[in-house]
């Protein structure tokens, strides 16, 4: 590099790297989805497509980095990256793996759009956008963890979700009324409210609705209970 009088100002750039021998996730998640998803009229509460073109995306990813990569999970507008404990993928520099993946992701995304949404383009005033930031976890137990908050996480999110649609599509309610009716209530009751009130088992619903998408290094999606599964998932790591 051709050294000049300017140079000086590289001093000012940081290059924290993240703490050795700890698993990492990067997580991204929609930015402004919900207005997002209004604009191109997703399905509510889940819209299959979108689900299916996130996975999409979320395995070209796992497969470009399958080499530092255990596994990915998401649901909605979101996925967690998890990187092995070993990882050493750009020196393990958080902004590099943080910026990276998300415009990988985000790529993809815009990409891939048509082949799930062909009578739909994307218009330049509504792109999507992703945010993105890189955790550490000091062992084994405390990643397991991570993956079973977000998978309960999803069943706690679609349940209400589920249910707060059902009553306002199927019961004509309004938002605030649907959100009053649930107000309190736990799971066991939304799905009997689900059941005898909108005629819909919650059994019965999708699994990637219900459980997210789990994408393997491999490249296989998976729609499994993941605390049930935790340790296998994670065998060798």
């Amino acid at each position: 590099m051709a050294k000049s009088r300017f140079e000086y100002v590289r001093q000012f750039e940081t290059n924290i790297r993240l703490l050795p021998e700890t698993y990492i996730v990067v997580r991204i998640d929609g930015k402004k989805f919900h207005e997002f998803s209004k604009y191109y009229e997703f399905d509510k509460p889940n819209d299959e497509r979108a689900l299916r073109l996130m996975n999409a995306c979320a395995k070209n990813v796992v497969l470009q980095y399958k080499q530092d990569v255990i596994l990915a999970y998401g649901e909605s507008d979101e996925y967690s990256f998890i990187f092995k404990k070993d990882a050493s993928l750009f020196n393990r520099r958080g902004d590099k793996l943080s910026s990276l993946i998300v415009s990988q992701f985000s790529s993809n995304y815009a990409f891939l759009w048509p082949n799930f949404f062909p009578d739909r383009a994307l218009h330049v005033r509504h792109l999507p956008y992703f945010d993105s930031r890189c955790v550490c976890y000091p062992n084994l137990q405390a990643i397991k963890d991570y993956l079973c908050w977000r998978f309960v996480d999803t069943h706690i999110n679609n349940l209400y979700n589920t249910v707060f649609w059902q009553l306002v599509i199927k019961r004509q309610m309004t938002p605030r009324e649907a959100e009053q009716r649930l107000c309190g209530t736990v799971s066991s009751e939304k799905q009997e409210i689900l059941f005898t009130e909108c005629g819909i088992n919650y059994n019965a619903e999708p699994e990637m609705f219900k459980k997210g998408s789990l994408v393997t290094r491999k490249g296989e999606i998976l729609h499994i209970d993941v605390v049930k599964q935790i340790d296998e998932l994670f065998e060798g790591f």
